[in-house]
C-alpha cells in the first residue's frame, strides 16, 4: 500500500483504471456456480461494465493500422504453438505428447470431451457464441490492458503512465510473461504468448498491436475449440 500511496492521485487513478476491468473478471470467475457457462456470461457482461467505466484506453493513441498485419502474424503464430503440442501430429509421438503434458500443463492430460459445459449441446449456441466473443473480444483486451499496458510498465517504475515501453529490456519482459503464463494452465504457452504480446508492444510501443495479436490468438482458438471438440482449451 505505501506504493501506491507514494503515487500522485492521478497515478493510482491510472493503476485502478487498467486494473478494474481484471479484477471484476477474476472475482465473477471466483463465484460459486454450478452452471459454468452462464457464469462466464456474466463475467464477460461485467468484464464489458467495468472497461467501459474504467475507460483505460484514454491513456493511449488508437492502433496504427500500420501494425495490424504483424499483429495478426503474431496471433496466428501464438495459436499454432498453443495447439501444435496437444495436436494429433504430435499425439503420433506418444513420448514427446506425454512430457509436454507432464511438465507444461498443470492437471496433466485431460480428454476433449463434447461434455463440456461450453459445448452448444450442453449450453446451446447462444452461451457458446458468448464464450467465443467473450474469450476474443473481452478478456483479451482486458488482459492486454493489465498485463501489458499496467504491470509490465509498472515493473519498471511505479509512475507507469511515464515508462515508454521501448525503453523496457528482457529481464522486465520476462518477469511479467512469466506471472503471465502462471494465469493459465497451459503456463507455457501462456509465458511465450506473454513474451510475443509483450515484445510486439515493446517493438512498436503500440498497445493496441499487442491487443489485436491478443484477439486474433483467442478468436482462433475458440474457432478451433468449436469446430474440432477440443474442449480442453476453454
Amino acid at each position: 500500500m505505501e506504493l501506491f500511496a507514494e503515487l500522485k492521485n492521478e497515478e493510482r487513478e491510472a493503476v485502478w483504471r487498467h486494473a478494474a476491468p481484471f479484477l471484476v473478471w477474476v472475482l465473477v470467475m471466483c463465484l460459486p456456480m454450478q452452471n459454468q457457462a452462464l457464469r462466464y456470461a456474466i463475467q464477460v457482461g461485467g468484464g464489458v461494465i467495468a472497461f467501459l467505466v474504467a475507460r483505460p484506453w484514454r491513456y493511449y493513441s488508437g492502433l496504427s493500422v500500420r501494425w495490424l498485419p504483424v499483429s495478426v502474424l503474431v496471433g496466428v503464430g501464438v495459436f499454432v504453438c498453443w495447439v501444435l503440442p496437444e495436436s494429433p501430429l504430435i499425439r503420433r509421438i506418444p513420448w514427446l505428447y506425454d512430457l509436454y503434458m507432464s511438465v507444461a500443463v498443470r492437471g496433466g492430460a485431460a480428454p476433449a470431451s463434447g461434455g463440456s459445459p461450453y459445448a452448444p449441446e450442453q449450453c446451446g449456441w447462444v452461451l457458446a457464441g458468448v464464450r467465443l466473443a467473450g474469450s476474443a473480444f473481452v478478456i483479451a483486451v482486458i488482459e492486454e490492458f493489465f498485463w501489458r499496458g499496467f504491470l509490465m510498465r509498472w515493473l519498471r517504475g511505479h509512475s507507469f503512465l511515464s515508462v515508454f515501453p521501448r525503453g523496457m529490456g528482457w529481464g522486465i519482459l520476462l518477469t511479467s510473461s512469466v506471472l503471465f503464463g502462471l494465469e493459465h494452465s497451459r503456463w507455457l504457452m501462456g509465458v511465450l504468448a506473454g513474451l510475443a504480446y509483450g515484445l510486439l508492444y515493446i517493438r512498436t510501443g503500440d498497445l493496441w498491436a499487442a491487443v489485436a495479436a491478443h484477439i486474433t490468438t483467442n478468436y482462433l482458438l475458440g474457432l478451433y475449440v468449436l469446430a474440432t471438440g477440443a474442449y480442453v482449451f476453454w
